[in-house]
């Protein structure tokens, strides 16, 4: 299955940067990018697994890269932030646990993962987009207890809530939301990074209700919670792209939502759709920083196959596409490598031609320049394939990906 998968993808990418366009569309497409991202947290892509040595750490990630070139992409988004702690050299967040296994500890040889794939990647003219998990401190009682003594979190555990057993920082605190800013400026600052990525963790989901005290401290300007937590996600995103802006312009600000921003039976705005809403739940409107043009591309992630009632592919794609169509902001699609399976639940998923039907759809669009697939190891022959997780109940709603 793997190997069919990769021949599909090769095929599909070229059929894609190959699709026959008009003049509007080659100047929308100047700048294509067909990208995979690579996970670290709980080792999914990489590194394989904690403790491995300098010459293992960098052995890994050639063969990433030289599978990356072998499958004609031009970019790879490496989580180098998944947990409040770090993929690189860093004076604010530790070295991360799913490096060395013990989080704080730095590895063999003061080793730095990101320096590293930042190198090899442009020898083969490939971009590394720097993947933030912006708030997300841990996901157990048990991950918290191992903080290391120099964590932000453990250090100042007042900018922080607990949801679900989870524990985050808080966006409504001006401290915790400079702290993740600052950590952009430190890999702008220190690295040669074609960008800076985030995914969807803003806010775990609509109902929670530990951050009311925060709200009580700092929201006095707002009539409700929902919207007092949108402005806070919205200053994140402005400030970012201000201190990005201001220290390297060429280096891309992206943001990969869920794929839903609203449906319209929420807002006359939003899509065609039935499901979660980063607007509603994770209170993220990424329209609104599109058509502000806070962000310098988004990424979608589209998941779900054409004809899915609760979340068409087409009906998507269509909307994100009209989204971009008056900005300068790049709409690249977040596209489910992963769900290429001949033992899928879902019959649509068992064909890969469902994958290139996308990637044909993709290119046909005028404001699509491309896609980021998910994840890695679904690439790699002879793997397993790791997915995030995805479920979806009687009312058609699903959680956010564990990514």
């Amino acid at each position: 299955m793997k190997l069919r998968l990769l021949l599909v993808l090769v095929g599909a990418v070229v059929a894609f940067a190959n699709h026959n366009l008009n003049a509007q569309t080659l100047d929308r497409k100047a700048n294509e990018l067909h990208g995979v991202w690579v996970s670290t947290v709980s080792n999914i892509d990489y590194p394989s697994k904690p403790g491995l040595t300098s010459e293992q750490l960098a052995a890994e990630a050639d063969a990433w890269l030289d599978l990356a070139q072998q499958m004609r992409f031009n970019a790879v988004f490496l989580q180098v932030r998944p947990m409040c702690d770090a993929m690189y050299r860093s004076s604010i967040f530790p070295w991360s646990h799913f490096l060395t296994g013990e989080q704080g500890k730095a590895p063999e040889n003061n080793f730095d993962p990101l320096e590293y794939w930042i190198r090899e990647a442009h020898k083969r003219n490939i971009q590394v987009h720097a993947w933030l998990n912006p708030y997300r401190v841990a996901v157990s009682a048990k991950t918290l207890e191992k903080l290391a003594d120099d964590n932000p979190a453990k250090i100042h555990p007042e900018w922080t809530f607990e949801h679900k057993g989870k524990t985050y920082l808080d966006p409504g605190i001006p401290e915790a939301r400079q702290l993740v800013v600052s950590g952009v400026i430190e890999i702008v600052e220190n690295y040669d990074v074609d960008g800076i990525h985030i995914d969807d963790y803003f806010y775990p989901e609509r109902k929670i209700d530990a951050d009311k005290a925060t709200y009580e401290k700092f929201g006095q300007d707002f009539d409700n919670i929902e919207d007092w937590r949108r402005h806070n996600v919205d200053l994140f995103i402005e400030e970012a792209a201000k201190a990005i802006r201001e220290r390297k312009p060429q280096v891309v600000w992206s943001v990969s939502p869920a794929g839903v921003w609203a449906n319209k039976g929420s807002n006359p705005l939003g899509s065609d759709t039935r499901g979660n809403q980063c607007y509603y739940d994770l209170f993220a409107d990424v329209r609104g920083w599109v058509k502000k043009e806070w962000i310098d591309a988004v990424i979608p992630q589209i998941y779900w196959e054409f004809g899915f009632k609760p979340a068409d592919f087409q009906i998507l794609v269509d909307w994100w596409s009209d989204v971009v169509a008056d900005t300068n902001v790049r709409l690249y699609i977040g596209t489910a490598a992963y769900r290429v399976d001949p033992n899928a639940k879902s019959e649509a998923w068992r064909d890969p031609e469902q994958l290139t039907r996308q990637l044909e759809y993709m290119a046909s669009k005028p404001e699509v320049s491309g896609q980021v697939f998910f994840t890695a190891h679904n690439f790699k022959k002879g793997q397993p394939a790791r997915e995030p997780v995805e479920k979806f109940g009687e009312k058609n709603n699903w959680s956010a990906n564990e990514r």
